[in-house]
């Protein structure tokens, strides 16, 4: 009885699943290698001591603004788009300046210069150009003397809802006594 002849392995439909699956792999491999190439993401900072000492400059600026006993009540109006602010305590420098930043998209930051209001003490107003909702972290920053003191929280935006800044224990000062 003579011997069955056998197809080609390339006649079979199972090796060219097995060679699919692995060029499939490779594309799209070498696909998400371009892409990270391409187009880094500046999240993850280099330079971690220049960081640090810039979290201790932040950190006297946020005890100044303790010392100073500042509070800041923040409103956004939906329809103009103007900021409003009070702020109480015991400094009331002419202009202030109001960062919004969000934590993962930078092209999302705003930044509002707010004038104090010639007609009434403590409030401040400023302009948004465009509607800002979700996480931001807040920043709000000023100068007493030749000081600059900072109040930095964050917050949940919305037009519809006042932002309290000054009203949260001061994160990584919990030595300080008040």
């Amino acid at each position: 009885m003579p011997a069955a002849a056998t197809s080609p392995w390339y006649k079979h439909l199972w090796p060219w699943i097995i060679i699919g699956i692995l060029a499939c792999s490779v594309t799209l491999t070498l696909s998400m290698v371009t892409i990270a190439v391409n187009h880094p993401i500046d999240l993850v900072n280099d330079n971690y001591y220049e960081a640090g000492k810039g979290i201790n400059r932040s950190l006297d600026r946020e005890r100044l603004a303790q010392t100073l006993q500042l509070r800041a009540k923040i409103h956004l109006d939906s329809v103009t788009g103007e900021v409003d602010l009070h702020l109480s305590g015991n400094s009331q420098p002419k202009t202030l300046e109001l960062n919004l930043m969000s934590p993962t998209q930078p092209e999302k930051d705003r930044k509002i210069t707010l004038a104090h209001s010639d007609t009434e003490q403590g409030r401040y107003i400023g302009q948004l150009s465009d509607k800002v909702e979700g996480r931001r972290f807040v920043e709000l920053l000023g100068i007493e003397g030749d000081k600059t003191w900072r109040l930095f929280e964050e917050e949940p935006v919305s037009h519809d809802k006042d932002l309290l800044l000054g009203d949260e224990p001061l994160q990584g000062a919990e030595d300080l006594k008040k």
